[in-house]
Order: structure tokens, then C-alpha cells, then sequence
């Protein structure tokens, strides 16, 4: 299936000659935009991200209510629902006045990791070049050249870009080079930049802007370091800047790009996706992954299940330094977890629903809806699933790595902790039956129910494995996970053998039988369209929830009972929200339904560049995420355990060759499908089963295998 979008031979105006002369068009993403309409939003499809800051990809010309900003990651402002991640001033904006149509073309370079633009001012056209390095997180290189530039009479002044409501306290170390410090309380950002200008012999000027941001979130880093920083990027200069930059971006799409021969618009969107994640996710210290990640203000940069759940699969199979550092931000967030729940009398770990700076809750209390009624938002209170979620994740990254000093570490205690919350927040009745009620679940139209079965079968698993890995630990009795397994077992799932279905939660079976897909396209905000009160009395669903654990919990799940939750649950969904579609879109492959999966995989990776839900505020991190997983574990049939990974590839003939490189165990694996064949190689050699195989050793020579209607068996 093809999928629409972006062209580049669509555009009306040339590329950019700024663009290195051997840039692949199936690694460019082109935006012609004539007016300034969707400057909001292209500059956060376009956003440079280097772990550290999110450069805006907004025009180089000051256009009306453009958000020329850069967000800070790790670094927030403010207090409770009110905490936000910094933003501070942009290093991206040149001097000059828009023509009337100012913006002519903006084109991404996945591969290189760097932005052109070619904008009209009133004085001529002007051509930029921009990159946030990946070699050197926080250092920033500006190109400009052309007619239109306009030749700074004074010394840069990054102050006038600061984004509004931001007051900073600003430092100068003489006018040139320009030192900005932006306060966080008690963190913040310190940023050195100076501009070079060259003539060349017809006289045309050419300006090299070099910038350091220095970041921290405990203290204001003093300008002495950012100017230091500077000097050394000066010394390197900005070609050779930009010869590290694109050789470490190299590195990482090695590890991590998706090849789908036959299908150049979905190999595009991927990418883009894959572009945008690499650039998100630091790896250094800690990384709180945002919903809208360092694209933009949505959310305030909150961190969510998103982080766990959707987004740390893709870094922990492809850079697993950037995964641990996710898990870091949990981990140093555990002792508030712990006060979290013993406020409100119970044990254990309780991860907030929304967290920030210090893990303490930042959701949100009320909320507005689409048609102005104030509500209560019951998220932070009730929305419990986050607990398993933050272990599952730890797991996954385990299954993926095998990183023996986390297990025995800091997994362990998360572990046990987010077991122990589970144990004190399962309600026993006298029959026996174990029961988490007043809650809410992923589907979140349907609030203060009973027994989601999310939440149950992700607090089994968690109870289950906390006892399974603290065996010897001596902060964990034998008694106390006695009582973990006891609890387990005694959890209802809503499973039921004779329609091997999960009912989503206690009582879903009596709502109004409402099929979405008869009434709404999708995606569609079922309840602004048709109201709270409708969807909640509805079977309407807003994302994919009990579905959901046939993609997490594969091995756990009753044999039929994928076909059957997909076949009642996808037509009630409304994907309402922009993480269902993935989720569905992998597990309709899994199931065998290729067409069906294939149409909400297009769903799923154009949602940011068609703008099928607004990218005003940011682009869809989790999302990304999902696409990966639909591509990989969906269709790829890709997943790693203890002891194998797992290889059970379904993918469209229409493709072509299909090729994925992941990291398992210090391992880099190549799955290559071409029609009927299908090729693994490891370096060094890992323990591979392909479907319903024998588990095989895998080295650099490979293993080939073809598929028969018994599935793949080797050739």
C-alpha cells in the first residue's frame, strides 16, 4: 500500500543549493508552504534535537505568532500542574524583514540530521543551513548565505529571541562572544554564541553562526563553561562540526533504519519517525521522555506511560545507553514513588500519572472541553496502570540487553517496590477473588471502573515477576512473595473460554453496543464529537486497552483470544487517541489481517505529517514509538525473551525487501525479508528461533529460511 503525503517532486520551488549536492530524495522530507499558515506546526515537524535540546525548525525571518524557541530537555520551570521544560532563546533567527510570501521550502535531512530553508525577504532570498550536533549534545551550527541576507550591524543578541513568558537573568561576558543564562530554579540553561561574517569576491556574505547550550537541572551552569564550550567548537570549526555530526547520525541509523524497498513514501514517514526519536532521547544521565518529547510546548513536557510503554522498545533495541537512561529517571525517582503511596496509606512504589521534575504528580485537576464545560480530570488520581507499566518497561529493556548490573541493581528494587504497591492496592473478597477497583484504563472514556483488565493482567505480571527476581534479596521475605504469587493468582482477568475474550472491564458487556465505525470516521475525539455522557453509557472506546496485551504479554495470553479481542474491540475504537493506531496496527499483523493492519499503519505514520491530529504543540513521540513497534514486532514479527530472540516475520508482498537491524544482548542482528525468504545474521553470534522453530545459534554468515504454509522452516 502506498502511503500519501509530501512529494518532493511535488514542490513548486527549487531545493535549497544550500543542501549538500549528493542529498538522497528518499531521505528528505520537503515542506512549500507560500504563507506563514502552518509555521506553527512545520516548525515542530521540522524540530533539531540533539538528546539535549529541541531546536524549533521555524523560519530564520521573525514571522506573526511563530514559536521560535528552544526546549530544554530534563529542565523544568514552575510547580505542579504548572511545571513546565524550559524553553530559552533560539539561535536560528537572522536579522531581516519577511517578503509577503516568505517561506519558499524547508527540507529535513534524516540522514545528515540538518534543516535548509530558503526564505524571501524584502532585501532577496536567504538560504540556511542548521544542525544541533549529535556528536556534541547542546552544540549548534547556522549557515546563511545569499541576496537577502542581512549583514548585523551590532553583535549578536540572543535575548531579543527569548520566548515569552520567560524572564532570564542574563550575563555578559563583553558583547561578543553573546552569553545568555536562563533561571530554571534551581536548574537552568546557559547559552555562548558568536557570529562570523565572510565576503566572498563578488561580494556576496556569508554568515557562520556557532552556539553551545549548557544545560543542567540542580544549578545554572556559569557562562565561564559555555564560553569555554564555544572556544573549543570554534577550534574545531563548523565543517568539521558538521563532518561529526552526520558521521554519529551515520552511526545511529546503522543500528536502527528500517529499509522498505517497494513502498518510498512509508520508507520516508518511518525514517522521519525514527529522525525524530534519535533526536529526543539523550543519553546521558537521565532522559524523561515528554509526550510531545522536545518538539514542542504540549503537554509542558510531562512525562507519561508514553515514555515506557511506547517509546523506550525502539532506543532499547537500537541504543540501549539512551533506554538506561530513561530507566534513570525512574530510578531516581523511586524514594518519591514510595512517598506517593504511603500518602494515600498504601505501600510500595506509586509512579505518578504525570511526572516532572521530581516525581512528584503534576497531572492536571481540571480541564476544559470542546464545548467550554470545566471537568474534573481523575487521571493523576485513578489512572494506576502506569505502575506496571514503568516494570514492564525496566523488563523489556533487560530482554533486550541482558544488563546484568541494572537486574541486580536498581531493577530489583523497582521491581519489588511496584510489586509491594500491587499487593497493598488488590482489594480480597471473601470468595477468594482478587479485585483493583475505582480506577481508570487506557481507554480513559469510561472513568472509576472496576477490574480493567489492562491494569489486572499488568499488576499479575508485575506481582509474579517481582517475586520471580527477588529470590535471595534480603529486603524482600519469603513470605512477602508468597503473598505476591497468592494475590496474582487470585486477580480476575474479565477472561471468558467460551468467547475467548477479555471483557475491557467489569460491566463493559451492559453498555450501549455502540460500533464506530458506523458512525464516525476515525480518527476521530469521540467524546467532542459526541459528547461525555454518550461515549461513557457507550462500548465507544478511545485506544486500544485490553488489546493492548497481546503485544506486551504475548506469552500470557489464552491461545485464540488475540483474534477474538481484535475482532470485538477494533470496530468499538475510536483512536481518540494518537497512541492507539500503532498498537492496533501490530497486532492486526500479528493476527494475520495484513490489509487491515496495513490501512491503520498509514494512519499511524502519517498522523504527524499530514497533521491527522494537530502538530501545533508538538509531534507525537509515542507514536513514533508505536509505528516502530508496528513495523518490528507487528510485521517483523521481532521481540526479544531470556533466552532467544524471537523472529516470525508477516510482511506485505508490495514491499519488497524488508530489512531491520536491531542490538540483542551486545548483538547486532539483520532480519531480511524478500517475498518468501527470509535472512538472519548476528555479530557476534546470538540465540535466534524463527516462528515455531527450534532455537538456533546465529552468527555473521546467517541463517536463511522460507516460508511454507507451516510457516518459515530453514532452506
Amino acid at each position: 500500500m502506498t502511503v500519501p503525503g509530501p512529494r518532493l517532486r511535488a514542490v513548486s520551488s527549487p531545493l535549497p543549493a544550500i543542501l549538500p549536492p549528493d542529498a538522497d530524495p528518499d531521505w528528505l522530507v520537503v515542506f512549500h508552504d507560500a504563507d506563514g499558515d502552518r509555521e506553527i506546526s512545520r516548525a515542530a515537524q521540522t524540530t533539531l534535537g540533539d538528546g539535549a535540546i529541541g531546536t524549533a525548525g521555524s523560519a530564520p525571518v521573525r514571522l506573526p505568532g511563530a514559536r521560535a524557541e528552544v526546549v530544554v530537555a530534563n529542565v523544568y520551570v514552575g510547580t505542579g500542574p504548572e511545571t513546565d521544560l524550559l524553553r530559552a532563546p533560539t539561535w536560528t533567527l537572522l536579522g531581516g524583514e519577511p517578503a509577503a510570501t516568505p517561506h519558499a521550502v524547508r527540507v529535513l535531512d534524516l540522514r545528515r540530521g540538518v534543516l535548509a530553508q530558503r526564505v524571501v525577504t524584502t532585501a532577496g532570498p536567504v538560504e540556511t543551513l542548521a544542525f544541533s550536533s549529535l556528536a556534541s549534545p547542546g552544540v549548534v551550527a547556522l549557515r546563511a548565505t545569499g541576496p537577502g541576507l542581512v549583514v548585523p550591524a551590532a553583535p549578536l543578541d540572543l535575548v531579543t529571541s527569548l520566548p515569552a513568558p520567560t524572564e532570564p537573568a542574563t550575563e555578559v561576558a563583553g558583547p561578543d562572544p553573546h552569553v545568555v543564562s536562563v533561571r530554571a530554579h534551581p536548574g537552568g540553561v546557559t547559552i555562548a554564541a558568536r557570529d562570523r561574517v565572510s565576503v566572498g569576491p563578488d561580494g556576496s556574505a556569508t554568515l557562520e553562526r556557532l552556539g553551545v547550550y549548557r544545560s543542567d537541572a540542580r544549578r545554572l551552569p556559569p557562562a565561564r563553561t559555555a564560553v569555554a564550550a564555544l572556544g573549543r567548537a570554534e577550534s574545531s570549526g563548523h565543517d568539521q562540526l558538521l563532518a561529526r555530526h552526520t558521521a554519529a547520525w551515520a552511526r545511529r541509523w546503522r543500528n536502527a533504519d528500517i529499509t522498505i524497498a517497494g513502498d518510498v513514501e512509508l520508507q520516508r514517514a518511518v525514517r522521519f519517525a525514527l529522525f525524530t526519536l534519535m533526536g529526543t532521547v539523550g543519553d546521558r544521565g537521565e532522559a524523561g521522555v515528554a509526550a510531545r518529547g522536545i518538539s514542542g510546548p504540549g503537554y509542558r513536557g510531562h512525562v507519561f506511560w508514553d515514555a515506557d510503554i511506547f517509546c523506550l522498545p525502539f532506543v532499547a533495541a537500537t541504543h540501549a545507553a539512551s533506554a538506561r537512561a530513561m530507566l534513570e529517571y525512574r530510578v531516581r525517582r523511586i524514594d518519591t514513588a514510595l512517598a506517593n503511596a504511603r500518602a494515600e496509606g498504601l505501600l510500595g512504589a506509586w509512579f505518578p500519572w504525570e511526572s516532572a521534575r521530581d516525581g512528584r504528580d503534576v497531572t492536571p485537576r481540571w480541564g476544559i472541553t470542546q464545548q467550554g464545560e470545566k471537568v474534573r480530570i481523575l487521571c493523576g488520581d485513578h489512572e494506576l496502570h502506569i505502575v506496571a507499566d514503568v516494570a514492564w518497561g525496566a523488563q523489556h529493556y533487560l530482554d533486550w540487553t541482558g544488563d546484568r548490573a541494572f537486574a541486580e541493581g536498581p531493577a530489583r528494587r523497582l521491581f519489588a517496590e511496584t510489586a509491594r504497591y500491587w499487593a497493598s492496592r488488590v482489594e480480597m473478597d471473601a470468595d477468594g477473588t482478587g479485585h483493583i477497583r475505582n480506577i481508570v484504563g487506557p481507554d480513559e472514556y469510561h472513568e472509576l471502573i472496576d477490574d480493567n483488565a489492562y491494569t489486572n493482567l499488568m499488576a499479575r505480571w508485575n506481582l509474579r515477576h517481582g517475586a520471580e527476581v527477588t529470590v535471595g534479596d534480603p529486603d524482600v521475605t519469603a513470605e512477602e512473595r508468597v503473598r505476591w504469587e497468592a494475590i496474582a493468582d487470585a486477580l480476575v482477568d474479565g477472561y471468558d473460554p467460551a468467547t475467548r475474550r477479555h471483557e475491557q472491564f467489569d460491566g463493559f458487556y451492559a453498555l450501549e453496543p455502540t460500533i464506530v465505525t458506523e458512525i464516525l470516521p476515525r480518527p476521530s475525539a469521540a467524546d467532542g464529537v459526541l459528547g461525555r455522557e454518550v461515549v461513557q453509557t457507550s462500548q465507544i472506546i478511545k485506544q486500544a486497552d485490553a488489546v493492548m496485551l497481546h503485544l506486551l504479554l504475548p506469552d500470557e495470553m489464552p491461545a485464540g483470544s488475540l483474534k477474538a479481542d481484535l475482532d470485538y474491540y477494533e470496530p468499538r475504537t475510536s483512536h481518540g487517541s494518537s497512541l492507539s493506531p500503532a498498537m492496533y496496527a501490530a497486532l492486526l499483523a500479528r493476527a494475520g489481517r495484513v490489509d487491515d493492519a496495513l490501512a491503520t499503519l498509514t494512519m499511524t505514520a502519517r498522523l504527524d505529517l499530514d497533521e491527522l491530529v494537530s502538530s501545533a504543540h508538538g509531534t507525537h513521540t509515542a507514536t513514533m514509538g508505536g509505528l516502530w513497534q508496528a513495523m518490528v514486532v507487528g510485521f517483523g514479527g521481532i521481540r526479544p525473551t531470556a533466552n532467544a530472540l524471537i523472529v516470525d516475520p508477516v510482511v506485505p508482498a508490495a514491499w519488497g525487501k524488508f530489512r531491520v537491524p536491531v542490538t540483542y544482548r551486545g548483538s547486532r542482528v539483520r532480519v531480511e525479508v524478500d517475498g518468501d525468504r527470509l535472512d538472519v545474521r548476528a555479530a557476534p553470534e546470538a540465540r535466534v528461533r524463527v516462528g515455531a522453530g527450534e532455537t538456533l545459534t546465529v552468527g555473521p554468515r546467517g541463517r536463511r529460511f522460507r516460508r511454507t504454509a507451516d510457516g518459515w522452516v530453514p532452506r
